[in-house]
């Protein structure tokens, strides 16, 4: 072949390649136009979406592309959309991502979603989705996570579910589904969390998915399930729930009878859909050619079926059939009241509430997608998974801490844009609610700015679960997800935001501070900072390393509470060289630190220091005036003039001086926290403070 036709031929393949590349970006491009049309009808939400633009460019808001181009996640959760699940999904072919939850979208499931066989995960639960499970989705071979719950679906629950042996998790809760639960769900596997509940399945639950070792969870409250309950099921503890099923019967847990075959006579008989049922093999029937109805009747030919207007079951019958109406009737009200509970709890969340966040919101955050892996349940990304908890560490402690992924996604409504208090440049932390109704504040970190060594991690999470003080914010649980590629830290929320928010008010905002006030949020700080120096009550020595007015945070009764508390013990060492930038802007690093790179507890009473200055005064920056007012007890170039001289003149020279000593450039001429809180103790009595008074500390 000759140097021309090689070239020629080069020529055509690259053409061809490039016109290949071409054809399929306008045809995700075209699929995507589609998809806008019909989540978004009114284009409210996804004006980002234009017809010339690129979806990998990162211009489409909520989509994401692989390594080659193509469409692999779509992120639309929690966005308000109101219109329909479109078929022209299905031409997203390298799709493995799709969050369609916390929306308000209606009518079917299509079922030619069915053709994204790369699809790993599917989020289509909290909406007005109706009509039934297409049964087409057994076919998705590569699903690993199934949440359609909370929707108005009807119909039974497909057999051809049970093809899907990579799934997870299968949460169908809160529909209207009627039938049997299939047998063929206990071919499941890789099945860890199952959640039938708050539907109308009738029939026994499932022997089989006894079987299935690594399951945790099963739940099927709040439904009409009848029979024997398998022994093994047992050793699910607390994962399996079952109640408001009055027929459902067992040895062994603790709320149900032992069952007796006067009471049931069918134990013995086979579970629906189970591959050897009678009158399934005999008459050469398989699952799959089963009405989904789940209505199976007895094997019989016409001149020997009983007549059932003479049996003499018909009173038992009718009780049934009573008793089912009136617990779906308990079920559809119950199952009303979530739905508008779950309403309220969006509509109440503010995106401009930062009232944990230590991170001011300068604009509204967007999370970009990414194209997850699978969002994993259980170890995921667990540095406690086998047992490992490392030399020194309590597995027991750090297990009680443990929240799960779901836990996390459902309190933030899936990380809602709607509940973001606030973002930097590792973190971002939502606002949720958790089960049990309280309200938290989650921080999420990721994982690349957290600490690489497992062991160093490890120490981290210990330290942080150790600290219990009445001035900090304690540390509720935590979760890693290997996923998401995230770590989450649930804390308590506090109510009445950062002190930042407190400062440069003007004087007729109901956020100036009475002077009694600031008085005891200073004490309450300074108790805060010598717990976490003390080495008492098994926990070391630590010292804050980033103390600001946005990391003191107040509760309802207007205590101080110091956040991010040993957080560097999590954190990579560049991402804390990184959060000093802020600090070091507003005055809070102490000069040493340049000299040394090094964080001491006279570090942390400089950044201490700071923050009595800017309390007394109500200004975010401290000026030199105001240290020559502190110096001279020149009280009206110091003291906020919002409090209209309402304060206490002995206090504030006793609390000037405090300031002044401990915001000294050498660490040698501080006081050490303990000395502060017995000067802060003289407020009380109204004693003069005296820098002499102060014992000079090397």
């Amino acid at each position: 072949m000759g140097f021309s036709q090689i070239s020629i031929s080069l020529f055509v393949v690259f053409a061809f390649g490039g016109f290949y590349q071409g054809v399929c970006g306008n045809a995700e491009v075209k699929a995507l136009m589609e998809m806008k049309s019909s989540l978004d009808p009114e284009n409210r939400f996804l004006s980002s979406w234009v017809s010339g633009g690129d979806p990998c460019s990162g211009s489409f808001e909520g989509v994401a592309c692989n390594e080659h181009g193509k469409v692999a996640n779509v992120s639309l959760q929690g966005k308000g959309l109101s219109g329909r699940v479109p078929s022209a999904v299905s031409q997203l072919k390298c799709l493995s991502g799709l969050y369609l939850h916390y929306n308000s979208l209606f009518g079917e499931i299509p079922k030619e979603i069915s053709n994204l066989t790369e699809l790993s995960d599917l989020y289509l639960n909290v909406n007005n989705l109706s009509g039934i499970i297409p049964h087409e989705i057994g076919n998705m071979v590569g699903l690993q996570v199934l949440q359609i719950g909370y929707n108005w679906l009807t119909g039974s629950i497909p057999t051809q579910l049970g093809s899907l042996k990579k799934l997870s998790v299968l949460a169908l809760q809160c529909n209207q589904l009627t039938g049997a639960v299939p047998a063929s769900l206990g071919e499941l596997g890789s099945l860890m969390r199952l959640d039938l509940s708050f539907n109308r399945l009738f029939g026994s639950v499932p022997a089989k998915l006894a079987d299935i070792s690594i399951l945790e969870i099963l739940d099927v409250r709040n439904n009409t399930l009848s029979g024997n309950l398998s022994p093994a099921l047992k050793r699910l503890n607390d994962g399996f729930q079952y109640g408001n099923n009055t027929n459902l019967c067992g040895v062994g847990f603790s709320s149900l009878q032992a069952c007796t075959a006067l009471d049931h006579p069918n134990l013995n008989m086979p579970e629906p859909f189970a591959p050897g049922a009678n009158g399934l093999k005999s008459n050469g029937l398989s699952p799959k050619d089963i009405p989904e109805s789940a209505n199976i009747k007895p094997h019989c030919n016409q001149t020997h079926c009983p007549n059932p207007f003479k049996t003499p079951q018909i009173a038992i019958i009718v009780g049934v059939i009573a008793v089912t109406v009136a617990l779906t009737v308990m079920g559809l009200l119950t199952f009303s009241l979530y739905r508008r509970r779950k309403q309220k709890i969006g509509s109440t969340f503010d995106t401009s509430d930062s009232r944990f966040s230590t991170d001011q919101v300068k604009e509204v955050y967007r999370r970009s997608a990414s194209p997850l892996v699978s969002l994993e349940y259980s170890n995921g990304w667990d540095p406690l998974a086998d047992g490992r908890s490392g030399v020194g560490f309590s597995q027991e402690v750090l297990q009680s801490f443990r929240f799960n992924l779901e836990e996390v996604e459902s309190a933030t409504q899936y990380f809602s844009e709607v509940n973001l208090l606030g973002k930097s440049n590792f973190s971002a932390t939502y606002k949720g609610i958790l089960r049990d109704g309280s309200v938290v504040a989650i921080k999420s970190i990721n994982k690349t700015s957290c600490k690489s060594e497992e062991s160093e991690f490890l120490k981290g999470l210990t330290v942080l679960t150790s600290l219990k003080h009445e001035n900090l914010v304690g540390l509720r649980g935590f979760c890693c997800s290997r996923g998401r590629g995230e770590c989450f830290l649930v804390y308590s929320f506090l109510p009445k935001g950062n002190l930042s928010e407190y400062l440069d008010v003007k004087d007729n905002n109901d956020r100036v501070l009475e002077w009694p006030t600031r008085v005891s949020i200073i004490k309450g700080i300074a108790k805060g900072i010598e717990y976490l120096h003390s080495s008492k009550a098994n926990k070391p020595s630590l010292v804050h390393q980033n103390i600001s007015a946005e990391k003191v945070l107040i509760d309802h009764r207007f205590n101080p509470l110091l956040s991010d508390s040993g957080l560097h013990k999590l954190l990579a060492d560049d991402i804390v060289f990184s959060t000093l930038k802020a600090s070091a802007a507003m005055g809070y690093l102490a000069p040493e630190y340049t000299n040394t790179g090094k964080f001491t507890e006279k570090s942390d009473v400089y950044a201490f220091g700071m923050i009595i200055f800017q309390i007394l005064s109500g200004k975010r920056r401290i000026s030199s005036s105001m240290r020559v007012g502190a110096e001279t007890c020149r009280f009206e170039d110091l003291i906020d003039p919002n409090l209209k001289g309402k304060f206490s003149e002995s206090e504030a020279s006793i609390i000037a001086q405090i300031a002044l000593t401990s915001t000294h450039e050498s660490p040698t001429q501080r006081p050490t926290i303990e000395m502060m809180i017995e000067e802060l103790r003289k407020c009380s009595s109204n004693s003069r403070f005296s820098l002499d008074a102060v014992v000079v500390v090397t």
